[in-house]
């Protein structure tokens, strides 16, 4: 029975900045069929390592407002003084098809998606202590002393919101973390509310 049967789901993904976000998200690929991530847009500046169009689309603060005023970006918040936005293009699309689609979105966003679809499923990821987080931080070598300090104090204020979240995943061990989230998708594939045209089918084919 194909699983494009079932209704698409939408998962959203969110943790401070530093918890491992897109090495999870990465190590996700080639786990989950019909696996879709949507890749966010940001006016922040890219780091090492990163590429355009994969980890982000990096834009100027002019591109992401016009592309706002148009209506094209499904939700956006500022996070430490930058833009961070999901395109809206293609995750209805996804769904519709029955993809699993997943969206790394920061706190505020991750609010305004919980309201426009009510059925997605949120996962908040933790650090395992605010000192491995530091630790994480100041590893990348692309932060200040200053914006260190600042995404860990918004990473405190981010983890006070965990509890709204479906799921609390902790990121100590990256395949520990990824077969957790893996989980807790197949689950939700899974749910009835998802999966009700299946048993028509199954009775049709009787």
């Amino acid at each position: 029975m194909s699983e494009n049967k079932r209704k698409g789901l939408l998962i959203v993904l969110s943790a401070p900045s530093g918890c491992g976000k897109d090495t999870v998200l990465a190590s996700l690929d080639g786990k989950i069929d019909n696996f879709r991530r949507s890749v966010s847009m940001t006016t922040r500046k890219k780091r090492d390592g990163e590429t355009d169009g994969l980890d982000y689309y990096f834009v100027t603060p002019e591109y992401f407002l016009e592309r706002l005023s148009r209506g094209q970006i499904l939700e956006h918040t500022n996070y430490n003084g930058n833009y961070y936005g999901t395109p809206k293009t293609t995750v209805d699309e996804w769904l519709k098809n029955g993809d699993t689609v997943i969206l790394k979105i920061e706190v505020e966003g991750a609010k305004n998606i919980r309201s426009l679809y009510p059925d997605s499923v949120s996962i908040f990821l933790v650090p395992p202590s605010m000192s491995s987080l530091e630790k994480r931080l100041r590893k990348r070598n692309s932060d200040s002393d200053e914006e260190i300090q600042s995404r860990l104090t918004i990473a405190q204020n981010e983890m006070k919101n965990a509890v709204n979240y479906d799921y609390i995943v902790v990121n100590d061990k990256l395949e520990t973390a990824v077969e957790d989230i893996c989980a807790i998708i197949n689950a939700e594939r899974h749910r009835t509310s998802r999966s009700k045209n299946i048993i028509s089918e199954v009775i049709s084919n009787a």
